[in-house]
């Protein structure tokens, strides 16, 4: 169960985090609630497994490296290596694809050797060959989704 706030906080900001200096002061002012209130709010959601990242979504090739890659990985095995992956900060966010190649993830970094550093790291950590998939036609998904209570 979530919190009106926590409702709140993920219908409101989906998309659209402000980019300024203290991002949780002024989502706070929006929400007429105090700074400390969304910081808790947020911890709560990422710590119940229900909050991956809180950041902004920058278009690919603009800022820094990135890249979308993929692994095989057995059925049951595949949380286990999932939150592996997920604990190397770079990595965006990672998702179960039906496929040989059944974990995708985005790794994004500073430039092309903090990246490639990074897909070291995840090959490290999981013992797996990680399969880079360039980018060769930008899309734009809109995956936000509104929170309703029942």
């Amino acid at each position: 169960m979530i919190t009106e706030l926590q409702r709140r906080l993920i219908d409101r900001y989906q998309r659209g985090l402000p980019l300024v200096p203290r991002p949780f002061a002024a989502m706070a002012e929006v929400l007429d609630v105090e700074e400390e209130q969304i910081i808790a709010a947020l911890d709560d959601l990422r710590h119940a497994g229900k909050l991956s990242r809180v950041g902004a979504i920058v278009e690919p090739h603009t800022a820094g490296a990135s890249t979308l890659a993929a692994m095989a990985v057995d059925e049951d095995e595949l949380e286990d290596v999932a939150a592996r992956i997920s604990a190397v900060p770079e990595v965006n966010h990672n998702y179960e694809r039906e496929h040989e190649l059944n974990l995708w993830f985005v790794v994004t970094a500073a430039d092309a050797t903090q990246l490639d550093a990074a897909i070291e790291r995840i090959k490290t950590a999981t013992g797996r060959t990680v399969i880079r998939l360039p980018l060769e036609e930008a899309y734009h998904l809109d995956t936000g989704f509104a929170i309703r209570w029942n």
